[in-house]
This record gives C-alpha cells, sequence and structure tokens, in this order.
C-alpha cells in the first residue's frame, strides 16, 4: 500500500468507529428493549398461572371436603334421586306417546 491509499483509509477509518459505535449502542438497547418486554409479559403470564393454579387449588379442596365429610352421602342421594326422576319422566313420555298412537 502506498501512502495515498493509507491516507484515504484513515479518515474512513476514523469516521466509521463513532458510527459503528452509536450503531452498536443502539443494538444493545434494542436487545434490553427486547428482553425487558418478554420479561414483563412473562411475569404477567405467571401471575395468571399462579392465580389459575390458585383457584384450582381451591375447587379441589372443596371437592376433597365433600368427599371426606358426611355431606358426600347427601349428594349421592341428591343424584340417586335425579336419576329416578330422569327414569321417571321417560316412563311419563312413553305412556303418552302410547296414548297418543292408541287414540290416532
Amino acid at each position: 500500500m502506498d501512502a495515498g491509499t493509507i491516507g484515504v483509509f484513515i479518515p474512513i477509518i476514523a469516521l466509521s468507529i463513532p458510527i459503528i459505535a452509536i450503531w452498536t449502542k443502539h443494538q444493545s438497547r434494542m436487545a434490553e428493549l427486547r428482553v425487558n418486554t418478554t420479561a414483563d409479559a412473562t411475569a404477567e403470564k405467571a401471575a395468571q398461572y399462579a392465580s389459575k393454579v390458585q383457584a384450582l387449588e381451591d375447587r379441589v379442596r372443596v371437592l376433597e371436603r365433600i368427599v371426606t365429610e358426611k355431606g358426600y352421602d347427601v349428594a349421592t342421594q341428591i343424584e340417586a334421586l335425579r336419576d329416578q326422576r330422569n327414569v321417571d319422566d321417560a316412563s311419563v313420555v312413553q305412556r303418552n306417546e302410547l296414548h297418543s298412537k292408541e287414540n290416532v
């Protein structure tokens, strides 16, 4: 390389160093903003999941209490009555259909 070529490259390098520094600083800030945004979104999702988990734990506690208490027998009896009522309702519907066929 001759002196003329070196003389051209020195100002180019001297001007490009601050430009590269500014660009690098900008890229660093953008990366930091992306990390912060992702962290905020992740924290929000974690809080939502924690509240959902808490709600599910509360429901499980209620179900455990229902099953372990004497009230479970009452719930079973209520369900048995509902099943019996469904059977009775089905019989009434069948009788009504049979009666309407006889009238035709």
